[in-house]
């Protein structure tokens, strides 16, 4: 197997990009009084998912690249607190709700199964 050079090539990475374009879009359609508050907020956990993959793949020690994950992996817990709210408060329809939730829970179980091997 050949070793990965660039966090580019991870799955881990691109499902997490993936989420923040799906999370982009979903937000543009809550209430602009949310801007400053769900949205931001959502937003910023998803992009810290992908963002944290790829910084801690550039770090020159497994410990820290097993942090980086880890805070990864909390942003998937608050994202996904996020997009549930969001859906209580009828932001977001039950499908969209879904469907990201079930890929937030295949990154966070990439990112455990990372962490594991690290």
């Amino acid at each position: 197997m050949e070793k990965i050079r660039n966090f580019r090539a991870l799955e881990i990475w691109k499902l997490g990009k993936s989420i923040v374009v799906d999370v982009y879009r979903v937000t543009k359609e809550l209430p602009k009084e949310e801007i400053y508050g769900l949205v931001s907020q959502m937003r910023r956990a998803a992009v810290s998912i992908p963002a944290n993959v790829a910084e801690g793949f550039n770090r020159t020690h497994n410990a820290e690249y097993r942090q980086c994950l880890y805070v990864a992996l909390g942003s998937c817990a608050e994202l996904e607190t996020h997009i549930e709210i969001a859906h209580e408060l009828a932001f977001i329809a039950m499908a969209q709700r879904d469907e990201l939730l079930e890929r937030l829970d295949h990154e966070s179980k990439m990112l455990r199964n990372l962490i594991k091997r690290l």
